[in-house]
């Protein structure tokens, strides 16, 4: 189809929505679609039909709520305070040392003694929280020591001060807000680091601003369904003409809804299920996906204000941390990403793994952007062996299908 045919297209769909639902639901859904688009789930998508009464999809998400243990895992609980006093919340899942007569022995790990203890510090993406690595999370409980956090504005952290009195976030801050959680809940001992989305580009900007912490503590890295510039590029799957017009009326628009918070919440809500659909369109590939993981994704990402979705979003058409790469090259790094990911394209991956030539590339089959939900078993089998060629545990964990929420292809 021709970009004016499709433009066309658009236009009709546009009006007779309007006609169907009024003026104020059709903002509504506005406002909905905008805020999956700041938060990397959608840019704009084609909706298909309802077909299941909204009491019984109602019902269906209490129901998935109330049994899914997705997000349920808690540490021991924390908090710093960046430099412009926001209080940011971390939790820390420990390891007991083993006991002996004469005191705390060296800790063992599958049986065999390691050298120095290893934290490992997980950063979420955008609009979501630290329990996104639950699966992950849960695999490596009691395996070693691990440090997850919230983001400013994100979970059970503040809402950003400086934002507040109207300072833009970029992820320069977020870099200085992940050293001052390292500071605070890992001041010595060697450091790996995973970040997805946002949490890789905040782990890129620790390394652009702290060089030193990267050469003395860090033994290795992984890049998760992130990218190291050239945002303003992806098309989120959309045609020329669908893309070039979110791109045109976006920050417009965005800065409008971030000024009507609680009225776009309003509309949130009322098109839930919209919501839904979009949400599973950009964070998932695989068509078998367990129910229960998209609403847990959802439940996050619904959670975060839009005007805190709204904040962010600008940072990262400036984000560019191409440079900063540089320093990982003597760390040990995996790169990892969804072939299928229309957020944050695989090609960005293959991009910094192009930097970084001794880096392990990962690309996940029918892998979407929330890949450490949609295939938690390849994405924890990878981590193992990075935390096992560093040294901190002798031996990959043979973790197997744990936590498989899809089929594999092939299987």
């Amino acid at each position: 189809m021709s970009e004016t045919g499709t433009g066309d297209a658009v236009v009709s769909a546009v009006q007779d929505a309007q006609a169907a639902v009024g003026t104020w639901r059709l903002a509504s859904i506005a406002g909905a679609a905008i805020g999956v688009v700041a938060a990397g789930a959608a840019a704009g998508v084609a909706i298909e039909r309802l077909t299941v009464g909204r009491g019984m999809r109602r019902k269906a998400r209490l129901a998935l709520d109330a049994s899914g243990p997705y997000g349920a895992l808690r540490g021991t609980p924390g908090k710093a305070v960046a430099d412009d006093g926001t209080v940011l919340y971390y939790e820390s899942d420990e390891v007991e040392p083993e006991a002996g007569a004469n005191g705390p022995r060296k800790r063992r790990l599958f049986g065999r003694k390691v050298p120095a203890p290893v934290t490992v510090v997980f950063s979420h993406g955008y609009c979501l929280n630290q329990d996104s690595w639950h699966f992950q999370r849960a695999a490596l409980r009691g395996v070693l020591r691990t440090v997850h956090w919230d983001q400013r504005s994100h979970g059970r952290s503040d809402r950003g001060k400086s934002q507040r009195d109207g300072v833009p976030v970029d992820i320069d801050r977020l870099g200085r807000d992940l050293k001052t959680v390292i500071d605070a809940a890992a001041p010595t001992g060697p450091l790996v680091l995973v970040g997805h989305s946002m949490g890789g580009m905040t782990i890129m900007a620790l390394a652009d601003q702290y060089p030193e912490l990267i050469r003395d503590r860090v033994v290795g890295v992984a890049f998760v369904g992130t990218s190291s510039g050239k945002l303003g590029e992806v098309n989120y799957g959309l045609p020329v003409a669908g893309v070039n017009a979110v791109r045109r009326v976006l920050p417009g628009v965005l800065k409008a809804l971030g000024s009507q918070a609680e009225l776009v919440e309003r509309g949130r809500r009322a098109t839930a299920d919209l919501f839904a659909g979009m949400i599973k369109r950009y964070s998932f590939s695989s068509k078998d996906v367990d129910p229960a993981i998209a609403r847990f994704a959802e439940r996050m990402i619904e959670s975060t204000p839009i005007d805190v979705v709204a904040e962010f979003y600008p940072a990262f058409s400036d984000h560019d941390k191409t440079t900063a790469l540089a320093i990982f090259a003597e760390v040990p790094v995996l790169v990892l990403a969804g072939d299928r990911d229309l957020v944050t394209p695989s090609s960005h991956s293959e991009a910094i793994a192009d930097l970084l030539p001794d880096a392990e590339l990962v690309i996940v089959p029918d892998g979407g952007h929330l890949v450490m939900l949609e295939h938690p078993e390849t994405v924890t089998d990878r981590l193992a062996d990075l935390l096992a060629r560093v040294g901190a545990v002798p031996q990959a964990a043979n973790v197997g299908t744990y936590g498989s929420t899809a089929q594999q292809p092939g299987r």
